[in-house]
């Protein structure tokens, strides 16, 4: 029973086409509402990336579009699709989970479930006096 997200290196993926995924660069932020997930996928849009959630796991793919500029005549660059997994600790409130993609960054909110955050408990005095 976890209560920490973490990453997953998944050294068994097998590249089965000719197009390389690299797993992006990630900030993993915790406070006490929520984790907060950061991704760099540069040409990535909003169309072009699946994020999975399970009972364990979370699953990010982003796929970049080539762009037909012509016959290649010298070539050095070639672009990459994004892949990355975390375990999940089992206080995710899964059914809150959000995300929005702006400019290549997605940001992911990861609201902790209500029985975990903390709390203030109200003190009511009592009438009575004590003698």
């Amino acid at each position: 029973m976890s209560t920490e997200m973490t990453k997953q290196e998944d050294t068994q993926l097998e590249n089965v086409s000719e197009r390389p995924s690299v797993r992006p660069p990630v900030d993993i932020y915790e406070n006490k509402e929520e984790y907060l997930v950061v991704a760099d996928l540069p040409g990535v849009t909003s169309d072009s990336l699946s994020i999975n959630l399970d009972a364990e796991r979370l699953h990010l793919r982003g796929e970049v579009a080539d762009e037909e500029l012509g016959t290649a005549v010298e070539r050095e660059y070639q672009a990459t699709d994004y892949e990355r997994t975390f375990s999940l600790p089992n206080i995710i409130d899964r059914e809150k989970v959000s995300a929005a993609l702006k400019d290549g960054v997605l940001t992911l909110h990861l609201p902790k479930v209500d029985a975990v955050k903390p709390r203030q408990i109200k003190v009511t005095a009592d009438r009575k006096s004590v003698v």
